[in-house]
């Protein structure tokens, strides 16, 4: 089990795959944790994959999840079949939609610094400025976003603010 641990996931060094750098130590080869691409991905066709769900799949299936385009209405019913097909496929289950509550679309304007973020930066003596906020891509703004969720465990917003060149 150990060495399993140790291997780094299959998203690492991907081509054509936006994966970072603080996501290797909670997703490692096993791939235990959803990983930012996937659920930047999840949101966007509003679905909500549990962790039980997601450990059933290959890790091919994993992959192909990630890699998979969601830009189109196509794109994501395409994506949405897939997942419908694989949740069926490993649990006998319909998947679960995701409550729209929960969805995040603070990251899609570059323009503007979400305040929660500012508060979540604010705690470690940072301010995040609009052209900082503006240079980076829309899933690290989603990623930053989802790591200052109330419950989610925020050990990684510092990281990730290091790794994207915030601070």
């Amino acid at each position: 089990m150990k060495q399993l641990l140790d291997k780094p996931s299959i998203f690492k060094g991907q081509k054509g795959l936006e994966y970072f750098e603080f996501e290797e130590d909670f997703v490692e080869a096993n791939m235990r944790c959803i990983p930012m691409v996937v659920r930047f991905k999840l949101d966007q066709v509003k679905i909500k994959l549990k962790l039980h769900e997601w450990a059933k799949f290959s890790a091919a299936e994993k992959l192909a999840l990630a890699l998979a385009p969601t830009e189109s209405l196509a794109d994501k019913m395409n994506y949405k079949d897939k997942l419908r097909s694989l949740v069926f496929q490993y649990t006998k289950e319909d998947m679960s939609e995701l409550d729209p509550s929960r969805l995040i679309f603070d990251w899609m304007d570059g323009l503007v610094v979400p305040a929660r973020l500012q508060e979540k930066a604010k705690e470690f003596g940072w301010k995040v400025s609009v052209q900082q906020w503006g240079q980076l891509s829309h899933l690290q703004r989603y990623a930053l976003l989802k790591l200052t969720n109330p419950g989610h465990e925020n050990k990684n917003f510092p990281i990730a603010m290091r790794e994207f060149n915030i601070v």
